[in-house]
């Protein structure tokens, strides 16, 4: 093999193993120094050593400033932030499904708007110094605002609000009554689970009241995603695994109304029959009358 080869061979040879190196997406945080070690010489040639240690070991200087206009109120007050932000996030996805968000997670919710109230605000804090200038304008991201925002809706959207007392600090009276009259209802449905015939007639009363109670929140505006969540939930078991129907009362309304829209077609067309037939002989009646007397007439007069 001549030197022109050689050379060629060794080249290509570089050239697959940088390109294994680069698509490899190691980062530091990822791995150990052990097992930087460890890599084999063919991820990680010998003569590459110094420059990807050197990779590895990119940081910020222990000198850098973290922020030059940061103080100590306001790092509190971040941290204050991050500690309510995870408790609130972990509480909506703990109570994702069945949701009882609303139920459950108001304080956290409460708290964490208490904290970004004060952030955001432009009153100043101990030391006449305040944070929102540094915490929430400092950069184009403002991620503190971006995050509070994605949460809020959440929160909006559930509606919870319409479940809780005006100050959201408990469950309202409206609310507390509806989990009342759901759990009557699902507790008959567990005492005849076994026998769905019973289950539909000994739960049929407890049944109507709850769906009239939510039929009348609804109207009121005191209904919330937990509450409507609770009832699709309660419909399902009723119709589909318990195979129940609605009682017989309130689908007569409905049965005669479509009845007499069935008919109502063949009523009118009948009374219309009636009314020519009755106008037929009306006209021709008249003509009878006449034709006798002309012959009447005839008669009288040859005679």
């Amino acid at each position: 093999m001549d030197l022109l080869t050689k050379c060629t061979f060794v080249m290509a040879c570089w050239a697959v193993t940088f390109i294994t190196v680069a698509e490899c997406s190691i980062y530091p945080s990822e791995m150990s120094g052990d097992s930087a070690r460890k890599l084999p010489s063919a991820v990680v040639p010998v003569s590459q050593a110094s420059t990807l240690g050197s990779f590895y070991s990119l940081s910020l200087s222990s000198t850098f400033p973290e922020d030059l206009g940061m103080n100590e109120y306001c790092i509190e007050l971040l941290r204050i932030y991050r500690q309510r932000y995870v408790t609130y996030a972990n509480c909506l996805v703990t109570y994702a499904r069945p949701v009882k968000v609303c139920q459950n997670c108001y304080t956290g919710f409460n708290s964490l708007e208490d904290i970004y109230k004060n952030i955001s605000s432009d009153q100043p804090g101990p030391g006449n110094v305040g944070c929102h200038d540094s915490l929430m304008r400092s950069d184009r991201l403002m991620l503190l605002y971006a995050l509070f925002s994605k949460l809020d809706e959440i929160w909006t959207s559930a509606e919870c609000k319409q479940c809780l007392t005006e100050d959201q600090e408990a469950l309202s009276n409206d609310t507390v009554y509806f989990m009342a009259t759901l759990n009557q209802s699902l507790a008959c449905f567990e005492q005849y689970q076994r026998n769905h015939t019973e289950l539909c007639k000994d739960c049929k009363a407890s049944y109507k009241r709850l769906k009239e109670l939510y039929g009348r929140m609804d109207k009121n505006q005191t209904l919330c995603i937990d509450l409507e969540d609770a009832m699709n939930i309660t419909q399902q078991l009723w119709s589909k695994n318990f195979s129940c129907l609605l009682p017989r009362e309130e689908t007569v309304p409905v049965i005669a109304v479509s009845s007499f829209m069935l008919f109502l077609p063949i009523i009118f067309y009948l009374s219309s029959f009636l009314h020519s037939e009755q106008k037929k002989r009306k006209l021709i009646h008249p003509k009878r009358a006449k034709s006798n007397n002309s012959l009447m007439n005839i008669q009288d007069k040859f005679s």
